[in-house]
């Protein structure tokens, strides 16, 4: 697997060698990428996402999404796991791409990830398929302030996984994507009012 877009584009991923962690594929993060790129409904206070955004990459497994989003334009990512092999792949893959300044590698759980340094941009999230991690952590992340307001939530989850989105967030879109499921969500349906849609499959 490689980075498919921006200034790390072509570079290879270590890849891991067991089963445990299930990395994005190219097909799936090049389409996630390219909505927040050219969707006007999920522009950042700089212009099209990930662009001098601050990220985090909650289940970073490989730190694949993380890195795409650094590689696009993002200011920052932080890496968030709490599997140390999966750590050892972000650390490997960040000191591959010279990206060290640029990220934090945090070994925490997603669904107790307690008060971060700053609230974040935008957050990706490819929890483990079929374990109902999603919910769980999204709530989490925004009851101990990683989201800012305004911030665009991605979830890839299993094509035919069920998701129950937290009161606090509207869908914007949902697109499958072979056996992946991409799921774009806003903060504070209040402020944004209901204009929710579901893309056709």
């Amino acid at each position: 697997m490689r980075i498919v877009g921006g200034k790390f584009r072509g570079k290879k991923l270590v890849m891991p060698e067991d089963t445990q962690v299930r990395p994005t594929s190219d097909r799936a993060r090049e389409a996630l990428f390219n909505i927040l790129g050219h969707d006007p409904e999920l522009r950042g206070e700089n212009g099209p996402l990930p662009r001098d955004a601050i990220v985090l990459d909650a289940f970073a497994g490989t730190g694949a999404l993380g890195l795409e989003a650094l590689s696009r334009g993002a200011e920052h990512i932080t890496f968030l796991d709490n599997r140390a092999e999966s750590l050892k792949l972000v650390e490997q893959n960040v000191k591959n791409m010279n990206a060290r300044s640029s990220t934090d590698i945090l070994r925490r759980d997603a669904a107790n990830p307690g008060k971060p340094g700053r609230p974040y941009d935008l957050i990706l999230m490819d929890p483990p398929y079929g374990e109902n991690l999603s919910a769980p952590a999204l709530s989490a992340l925004e009851k101990n302030g990683w989201i800012k307001p305004e911030a665009i939530v991605v979830i890839e989850v299993a094509a035919k996984e069920n998701v129950d989105i937290p009161s606090e967030f509207r869908l914007l879109k949902d697109r499958k994507y072979g056996a992946a499921r991409l799921i774009f969500l806003r903060q504070n349906p209040d402020q944004y009012g209901d204009t929710s849609q579901t893309d056709p499959e």
